[in-house]
């Protein structure tokens, strides 16, 4: 074949979770910037948490490209009520499927962890270095530790075997189409969804967990499918990469802006029975840059601008597609 055929090659991707919140987004980035074929397993067709049905999806897509977004994953309440679900479901699942992707060929592997594996104090910003400084928060720590599990078995799998297999770090996402479910949902969706519900029920106050105090940071979901792409093509080692904004914010701040935002004037009240989470988070993510080219271009303002009305919009209309769902 020659070169000019090579390039015009169709790109095999499975895509775990190609079906959620953030592969739907991967998926969408993949095809129309390259010429790519992807394949998303759905859960009801293949159980990503046994051998079998890896290798069934593994010999259905016959892929060049993993990229494993499949996750067990909730808020802090939802992490505080499954520890054991959520460590064995999320770590069992990546183990196979790196395993199983190296038998059967795969050329590229791409694993997607979590800011919850860093150690509950990590000096801020966070390096990619400080990984193994200490134990994760404990509210999210089995989720955090089963998902950091899959960078040692890559790097491993790299010394060992050759296999090209990278491991990304992203910040808490969000987005239009997030989860919105009180029970399981991010801080973003929930508080928007409290504030909007208490705007058209007429409520003069919302309860709102923790302190207020702790810090996060957030990037907007089209940014993050955008950086899965470019660090497919644009990275190739053995070393943890960032992916944020590098924006940081306290959830007070956060929550008076999306309460603006929405157009909610009543008072906040700060439950401090709840837990607070991780004190800090904020990414140096200048590994990202320097690597694979990546800055994020949709900042806070604007994500919760767009996420709001999307979320206003299904409110609704429940059958419109929304902004890029």
């Amino acid at each position: 074949m020659d070169h000019s055929r090579r390039l015009a090659a169709v790109i095999r991707y499975l895509v775990t979770g190609g079906a959620g919140f953030l592969g739907r987004r991967v998926v969408d980035e993949l095809e129309r910037t390259s010429n790519a074929q992807a394949f998303v397993p759905r859960s009801s067709e293949y159980d990503l948490r046994s051998p079998e049905g890896i290798d069934r999806a593994l010999a259905a897509s016959r892929p060049d490209v993993v990229i494993h977004l499949a996750a067990v994953v909730g808020g802090i309440g939802a992490n505080r009520a499954h520890p054991g679900r959520f460590f064995y479901e999320n770590a069992v699942m990546g183990i196979e499927l790196i395993e199983r992707s190296r038998r059967a060929g795969v050329g590229k592997f791409v694993a997607v962890g979590t800011v919850c594996s860093y150690p509950k104090y990590t000096p801020v910003p966070f390096r990619e270095d400080d990984l193994w400084a200490g134990y994760p928060e404990e509210t999210n720590a089995p989720y955090g530790v089963a998902k950091k599990m899959l960078l040692v078995q890559a790097q491993a799998y790299r010394q060992e075997y050759g296999f090209d297999a990278i491991y990304l770090v992203p910040v808490n996402l969000y987005g239009p189409g997030d989860n919105f479910d009180l029970e399981t949902s991010h801080v973003i969706p929930a508080l928007i969804r409290k504030f909007v519900e208490a705007k058209e029920r007429g409520e003069t106050k919302v309860e709102c967990w923790g302190t207020g105090r702790p810090t996060r940071e957030f990037l907007y979901v089209d940014d993050a499918a955008r950086a899965i792409r470019l660090a497919v093509g644009g990275h190739d080692g053995p070393d943890p990469v960032n992916l944020g904004s590098g924006e940081e914010i306290s959830i007070r701040e956060l929550a008076d802006k999306i309460a603006r935002v929405v157009g909610y004037d009543g008072e906040l009240v700060w439950d401090d029975s709840k837990p607070d989470g991780q004190p800090r988070r904020r990414l140096d993510v200048s590994r990202a840059e320097l690597e694979f080219g990546f800055r994020a271009e949709v900042f806070l303002d604007e994500g919760l601008e767009r996420t709001v009305g999307w979320y206003l919009q299904q409110r609704r209309d429940p059958a419109s597609p929304g902004d890029g769902v």
